[in-house]
């Protein structure tokens, strides 16, 4: 009985600090902000390739850039600078 009992406790126990532990770990990253200010705007988003851009619009000038990480060199890369124009110009043949 003393067997059965002690093992009972350390089950409970052991489920305890799991249910305490599920409770405190931090909640995951999430890359879904935007950020406005009067000159610059600022998103994150998923790309096409996969993961996730920063999508930076100088609201003076027009333009839209694009920045990725890029694993290889460990580093922010541009990966495209256009005007935003270009974003909602419909095609010739429409």
């Amino acid at each position: 009985m003393k067997r059965q009992n002690f093992s009972i406790g350390i089950l409970s126990l052991t489920a305890a600090l799991l249910i305490g532990a599920h409770w405190f770990t931090p909640a995951p990253a999430a890359a879904q902000v935007a950020v406005k200010e009067r000159d610059y705007q600022a998103v994150t988003a998923r790309i096409q390739t996969g993961g996730d851009g920063l999508y930076v619009l100088d609201n003076r000038t027009g333009l839209v850039a694009v920045f990725t990480y890029d694993v290889s060199s460990r580093s922010v890369r541009a990966r495209t600078v256009r005007n935003v124009a270009d974003a909602f110009a419909v095609p010739a043949g429409r």
